[in-house]
């Protein structure tokens, strides 16, 4: 899929895609990071068929697997985000919108609930100093049936990545960038937030916050503490701070931290179905994959995207399988090593 878009794609938008943060030591890390776990299979347990629905924040989903956000999807398709929308509702999927999204939120979540009614979205968010820059959009999500706001909180500015340079755009219309803000230039980071502010998005919105881009135990309980209704485990796809620890390590350490009453997601490095059981099996709820999903949308749009999910929820129900468990409860018992786990 990945040398199909490739094909496909502007060359700045590839380059753009598959960058890392300054020598993309983190970025390059992150698959073998999870092919590092070693899984420990069970068997006379007489489990059934794997069932892979669970929840998100109380909502259902029929996969573990979802999308995760990604910037200039027109760029990749020309109907960007209706069409991952449409793709990831076919799967059943829940799927993250950039707030940098290039069509309206109301038409994302219209094209979601046209193949299936109760989709399953939420809106990624930047909080900016000038909050006023991101109350319309929070409401608007809202309003268009989005269910969480994941705040992205690993991003003060955007890390320095050596291309594409500036000027290979041109040619190439952005004008549809963050169509959603009244002003798309405005300034979308801070470099000073804290927990209190997950009340004002809470209060603004009136939907859980999901806070992403967490890698630190004790910032995960911070989290928690600050209302967070979820932590989501992410180095930003290594294009943030090179050389920051992988997602496949961080996991393990922020569930023990928070808990098990608090949900934990992680992305970063996930090809696989394998790959998805090891993360559950570490402990996240949901695992979501951001570079595979841009490249499912360019290949081949909303097909391409559902194609995808469904691919990684086929190879996640056999290696359940194969591992002896038969729910995503159970996929815990195929990674602790067997002297820790109950008899």
């Amino acid at each position: 899929m990945a040398e199909r878009a490739r094909t496909v794609l502007p060359a700045p938008m590839w380059a753009y895609l598959e960058s890392g943060a300054r020598e993309a030591v983190t970025r390059d890390e992150a698959r073998d990071a999870w092919r590092s776990v070693r899984l420990w299979p069970r068997v006379l347990h007489g489990e059934d068929a794997p069932d892979v629905r669970t929840s998100l924040l109380g909502t259902p989903v029929r996969t573990p697997v979802g999308v995760a956000p990604t910037s200039m999807q027109r760029v990749a398709h020309p109907d960007g985000e209706l069409a991952m929308a449409a793709g990831a509702a076919a799967a059943g999927a829940v799927h993250v919108v950039s707030s940098n999204a290039g069509h309206l939120l109301d038409e994302i979540g219209a094209a979601a609930r046209a193949v299936d009614p109760d989709a399953v979205w939420w809106l990624q968010a930047y909080l900016p100093a000038d909050r006023e820059h991101a109350a319309p959009v929070l409401r608007a999500a809202a309003a268009a049936g989005a269910r969480a706001v994941a705040l992205t909180v690993d991003t003060p500015f955007p890390g320095t990545k050596y291309e594409p340079a500036e000027e290979d755009w041109e040619g190439i219309d952005l004008s549809w960038h963050r169509v959603n803000f009244t002003d798309p230039t405005a300034h979308r980071h801070h470099r000073g937030l804290r927990p209190e502010d997950l009340a004002w998005i809470r209060d603004t919105s009136g939907l859980p916050v999901v806070v992403k881009g967490v890698l630190r135990p004790d910032d995960a309980r911070r989290c928690v503490e600050g209302g967070a209704a979820a932590v989501w485990v992410s180095n930003h796809g290594g294009r943030q701070l090179d050389r920051a620890v992988s997602t496949a390590t961080a996991l393990p350490r922020v569930v023990a931290a928070v808990g098990a009453d608090t949900e934990v997601y992680v992305d970063g490095g996930v090809r696989s179905g394998i790959d998805v059981l090891t993360a559950l099996g570490l402990g996240a709820r949901a695992v979501l994959v951001g570079r595979p999903a841009l490249h499912a949308l360019a290949a081949d749009g909303a097909d391409g995207v559902t194609g995808l999910l469904d691919t990684l929820t086929e190879e996640l129900l056999e290696a359940m399988e194969l591992a002896g468990c038969g729910s995503l409860e159970g996929a815990r018992t195929v990674v602790a090593p067997p002297d820790l786990c109950s008899p």
